[in-house]
């Protein structure tokens, strides 16, 4: 069977079925049929690469350039490999997880042709979808303006090029957040500070903002400004959000990629909106006309549009707004105690990358400035909202690495009651991705800090987490000639060819596997060895990732339900009950709502996997990378159950249980989609029962590469080091085991366990020095003029997470001699009545 050719095997039925989740079908066309697998060719996304595709598969099947763009909408995007009759019209429908009512949607249908209202509205297709005016443009290619979206990530679409009759060809539309798309994307605000400040004492003057002109195909443009709110009362179903056109600032200028103007206060209503962005239109479009080709600033608060009286005094304006956020906050549900912890140190912070990301305002590896933060050098954002009120976590940290707390600052750590990345499904606050953040956590910030000298009632409802409660995950590592280290720092060597568990935790709906392959040395031929190449995962009902060695040295490859996403526009990734996040092709990072993170790491032509496990996890998980519960004797639970002792197992026995944790066609998460992954993978056994690796190397100091490797493999981790380097005849994968191994290291120390007592305030009409709160920081106290020092002057947090000493207070001096007098008297006075009952019953006796 392993010698019949792979295209006959492709219409094997169940096996194929189970493997790659295809239909077959009887039609020969890809309309209507995309991602199955038809009798006589295919409509899947691997048809490409295996050569097996329909012949209007990109017809139907579309592929678009650029795929992205802000959830703000107006990026123009064009079908590729596919070309259209020039008079064709062009309707393009979306179809987001929420959408605005029907209202919308008649209203813009009815300005395009009446057979294309109708055909709509009796099919019932408007409900949740939006639909945009596409075009065909001379070359014969389609295009689409992306819509207003209220949410991020991937959002289906398709195509209709018949007037609205049918919607047959089908693509993908990946929303970004303002905040993360690339700067050449976006209009610029000129000198951020004057346009946060603008009109507040002594700011002022010409406003101004650029754009790059191609991100506008026309000689004119319109400039104009969205705002955004929500009305309705929090928490119920009146609860809506709404983003609407005000105003044009400038019609019909000239498309040089600048503008500058003086702002006039706003009129009521106009002056009640306070968040917004600024959107550069083609002069062409009526004012105010949606979804239609423009670039966009970020969303920001709009001190240069509030009115007279925010002008006239802009202190006792944001004053008041504050008080009136203040009640506002006091009648709302408290969603503080469901918030993740903070992790302790930025180390933590940094490490932790299931859990939390870095923060785009506040970034040290991009000298952010942290604005909100001063005295910050990094901050990370809590990955996943929580759960009920979909709120956010923010965590600060100093140039020491310690957190930053708002009782000692006003740089510190702050919740948020809407994430700033928001929540599926999006659309109702306080989910909407960045302006409900800006609402409830960000325009406060403004009345309570920026605008006025009222922070204590904004830290009063966004006290910073003290990172009592923390827990730092658990790290387990597959790296070289398979080395792995499991959870519970287990060590040992499985390098069996295969597709293998590496992690398989029940109860969390987790499965991560991974795929193993014989190491091509640098003559061509296959040493006795073998290494990760890919390594594939889903978490419940999520998406499924695949991560795997690319053609490119070292790059990696992401795949998505089977099918390539590229990296060259965003490096974040909203997708479905998961984030993916890659800076660089080397490195892709996988987040699942779990709190499990997977980083993929491409070392020495090699695939190095770093798991990151949560406490929830303890006790829940199987496969190669052991079993965490914090016990390392029995970490290597067989597939049937039984525990092998850690120390008392040979490299054959190792083998053995590596080899039982293979998956099997049924439940694999992997991608075929070329001859060898078929022929090596899928038709074969899941475990190769003929390759036996060499279970050790000898080492002989006449061998070319034994010098270089002894200078190389010193140190922590040389004994796999010099494995590898003689095992696949190569320092490069000799040192890139070396530096997975130190990396593992560095993780597993970056997230040890500490200690905090909880931030401790200094005493009233008194002072503190020190605000650090972990382990051996001492904190020390003085008091006021006129006050004296009652308790402990100097207090220590110990590894209990208790403070030493006794509470420190301030009281005043002439106080204190009362006090002081009082206790000595009283003290006399009970040394003077038992000195009298004593004599008294001497007295009696005698």
């Amino acid at each position: 069977m392993r010698n019949a050719g792979w295209m006959e095997r492709l219409s094997m039925g169940p096996l194929i079925l189970l493997v790659t989740s295809l239909c077959t079908v009887t039609a020969l066309t890809c309309e209507g049929q995309c991602g199955q697998q038809l009798q006589a060719c295919s409509c899947h996304a691997t048809c490409s690469s295996l050569g097996t595709c329909c012949t209007d598969y990109r017809q139907f099947c579309l592929v678009v350039s650029p795929y992205s763009g802000t959830m703000f909408g107006g990026t123009d995007f064009v079908v590729l490999n596919a070309t259209f009759p020039l008079d064709s019209t062009v309707i393009c429908r979306y179809r987001p997880t929420q959408w605005q009512n029907e209202t919308r949607l008649q209203s813009l249908l009815a300005a395009w042709v009446p057979k294309v209202r109708q055909t709509l509205c009796v099919a019932g297709r408007f409900n949740g979808d939006v639909y945009t005016a596409g075009y065909v443009d001379v070359e014969g290619r389609a295009h689409c303006i992306s819509p207003l979206l209220y949410e991020t990530g991937f959002v289906p679409f398709e195509i209709s090029m018949d007037d609205g009759v049918t919607f047959n060809r089908t693509g993908m539309w990946l929303s970004v957040h303002s905040g993360k798309l690339e700067a050449e994307f976006k209009v610029a605000l000129g000198n951020a500070t004057q346009w946060q400040y603008y009109g507040t004492a002594g700011v002022g003057g010409c406003l101004s903002l650029s754009w790059k002109p191609w991100q506008i195909r026309a000689d004119t443009v319109n400039i104009e400004l969205w705002a955004y709110r929500e009305t309705g009362e929090p928490y119920s179903v009146s609860w809506a959000s709404e983003w609407k056109y005000l105003y044009s600032l400038g019609k019909g200028l000239p498309n040089n990629g600048s503008f500058s103007f003086v702002p006039k206060p706003a009129e009521s209503p106009f002056s009640e909106w306070e968040l917004g962005a600024v959107r550069v239109s083609a002069g062409s479009y009526p004012d105010g006309t949606r979804d239609v080709h423009a670039a966009w600033s970020e969303d920001h608060a709009l001190a240069w549009h509030l009115g007279d009286a925010f002008r006239q005094d802009s202190v006792a304006w944001a004053t008041a707004k504050c008080l009136a956020w203040d009640m506002l906050e006091s009648r709302l549900p408290n969603f503080l105690n469901e918030t993740l912890d903070c992790p302790c140190t930025l180390a933590q912070a940094r490490a932790d990358t299931g859990r939390f990301h870095t923060d785009y305002g506040c970034d040290i590896e991009k000298g952010s400035v942290c604005t909100y933060h001063p005295g910050s050098v990094h901050c990370v954002r809590a990955i996943q909202a929580s759960p009920k009120y979909a709120a956010g976590q923010q965590c600060c940290y100093d140039a020491t690495g310690s957190q930053v707390l708002t009782a000692d600052s006003i740089g510190g750590s702050t919740p948020d009651r809407g994430h700033d990345w928001g929540s599926p499904p999006y659309r109702r606050p306080p989910r909407v991705p960045g302006a409900s953040h800006w609402l409830y956590d960000v325009l406060s910030f403004y009345y309570c800090c920026l605008w006025s000298d009222n922070c204590q009632y904004y830290f009063k409802h966004r006290p910073s987490s003290d990172c009592r409660t923390y827990r730092a995950p658990k790290a387990g590592v597959a790296f070289g000639d398979p080395h792995f280290v499991t959870f519970d720092g287990i060590s040992y060597t499985f390098n069996g060819q295969g597709e293998y568990y590496l992690v398989r935790a029940a109860s969390k709906g987790l499965t991560i596997q991974g795929r193993t392959e014989r190491v091509k040395m640098e003559n061509g031929t296959l040493a006795k060895a073998a290494m990760l190449s890919a390594v594939s995962m889903q978490e419940k009902t999520s998406d499924i990732i695949e991560v795997r060695l690319a053609s490119q040295r070292d790059h990696l490859q992401l795949l998505r339900n089977q099918q390539v996403l590229s990296f060259a526009e965003q490096s974040w990734m909203d997708l479905s009950g998961v984030f993916v996040f890659s800076p660089i092709p080397q490195n892709i990072t996988v987040m699942f709502p779990s709190g499990a993170g997977v980083e993929a790491r491409g070392r020495g032509g090699a695939l190095a996997v770093t798991v990151l496990l949560p406490e929830e996890f303890s006790g829940d998980t199987l496969g190669l990378l052991g079993q965490m519960n914090g016990d390392p004797a029995d970490d290597l639970v067989a597939s049937d159950g039984q525990v092998l002792p850690p120390d008392q197992n040979s490299p054959e026995d190792l083998f053995s249980f590596g080899a039982g944790w293979q998956i099997e066609n049924e439940t694999s998460l992997f991608t075929y989609d070329s001859p060898y992954l078929l022929d090596t993978y899928c038709f074969a056994p899941k475990h190769n029962p003929d390759f036996v690796p060499a279970f050790s190397v000898p080492e002989d100091p006449s061998d070319p590469l034994y010098a270089q490797m002894s200078a190389l493999c010193s140190g922590e981790g040389f004994p796999l080091c010099r494995f590898d380097t003689l095992a696949a005849r190569s320092l490069d994968m000799g040192n890139a085991t070396r530096e997975a191994f130190l990396a593992h290291v560095s993780v597993v120390e970056d997230l040890r366990p500490v200690v905090s007592c909880g931030w401790l305030g200094p005493p009233s009409n008194g002072r503190k020095a020190g605000t650090q709160y972990l382990q051996g920081a001492t904190v020390n106290f003085a008091c006021d003029p006129d006050y004296v020092l009652s308790g402990s002057p100097e207090r220590t947090c110990q590894a209990d997470g208790h403070w030493s000493g006794d509470p420190t207070h301030c009281v005043r001096d002439n106080i204190l001699g009362i006090v002081l007098g009082s206790v000595i008297g009283s003290i006399a006075l009970v040394t003077l009545i038992a000195t009298i009952v004593s004599h008294s019953k001497k007295q009696q006796r005698y």
